[in-house]
Order: structure tokens, then sequence, then C-alpha cells
């Protein structure tokens, strides 16, 4: 079940979400309206699963930043979100959809017992310009059925993310023998 804005607005009353910064403005019916942080790497060269990721990292001037089609952007968000209680959805939003930005398309589960700054997945259709702290996507609190069982102690590959975080697939494929 999808909490509503007030039950959000509840929760982090009581302790159980995090949300920082957290600005009830940005409250609506069903989410919290998240924002783009000031960071953005972008991938160099080809990607392979089996190697670390190569990319370069800017931040994002006031003046923006200008995204062009064909690569791939890793961002991260302004806010660092988490919940023991509840399971997280983020996503993008129509308006970010409208301007041809696809953001966080593959992996949108925040896990219990995870507050991160989430790693963003950005592609662009056309060139697009962006700004740090603009309003990037939405954020849903999911309650969790059965027993939790908190990500911060399984051997979970990104429990310990503090950034933009490029893919450990490699490191699975290592272990692996691959």
């Amino acid at each position: 079940m999808i909490l509503t804005g007030p039950a959000i607005a509840a929760a982090i009353q009581a302790g159980e979400i995090t949300i920082d910064p957290y600005d009830p403005a940005r409250l609506s019916p069903n989410a919290y309206d998240w924002r783009l942080g000031n960071t953005l790497r972008f991938c160099d060269g080809h990607l392979d699963a089996a190697t670390p990721t190569t990319f370069s990292e800017t931040d994002i001037p006031d003046t923006g930043a200008l995204l062009e089609p064909g690569l791939l952007y890793l961002g991260i968000t302004h806010e660092r979100t988490g919940s023991d209680t509840y399971a997280q959805l983020l996503n993008g939003d129509r308006t970010i959809g409208s301007l041809g930005i696809w953001v966080h398309v593959s992996a949108p589960l925040g896990h219990q017992g995870h507050a991160i700054r989430w790693t963003l997945e950005i592609r662009a259709a056309k060139p697009v310009r962006v700004y740090p702290g603009m309003t990037f996507g939405k954020l849903v609190f999911l309650t969790a059925s059965g027993t939790p069982a908190n990500y911060r102690h399984q051997r979970a590959k990104y429990a310990t993310t503090n950034g933009i975080d490029i893919s450990r697939l490699y490191e699975e494929i290592e272990g692996a023998g691959l």
C-alpha cells in the first residue's frame, strides 16, 4: 500500500522515514517530490559488465548542464532518503518525461533499512539543460508485508553507497571466476 502525503509527513515526524533535507511543501497526495543533486558523471567509452566503469565527473553549475543524447549520465538525488519501516520507489515524473529525460528506469526500489542519496541513471532524448536542485521525480513509500529483512544486514552490494555509484556487477563476475 502506498502512503499518502499526510502519512509520509506523520512517519517523518515519528522518525520512521528519513528525508534530508525535508521540505513539507514538496509533499504531494501520494509522494514526495525529490530533486536532482549537484553532481553528474558521464560514462566514457564502452561499458563492460566485467570491469569497473570509467567516467568523468562534474559539478552542475547554477547555469545548468546540457545533457546530450546517446550518453549515459549518473546523477545523485539532493535528498538522502530511507526507512527501516517502509520500502521506497523512486521514479521520474511527468515534467521530466515531457523534457525527454528518462531517469532511474532500472532500479527504482529502495529496500527497508537503506538510507541513501540515490544514484540516478539519466538519459536524454534530445539535448536538454538540467539544473541542480530542480524537481526531478517522485518518491513513494510502501508498507511491507511479512518479517522485515533489513538491507544493511544483508550482504547487499550497495549497502554502503555514499554518493554516485557505478555498477558493481564486475565484483560478482570476478567472484564467480567468469
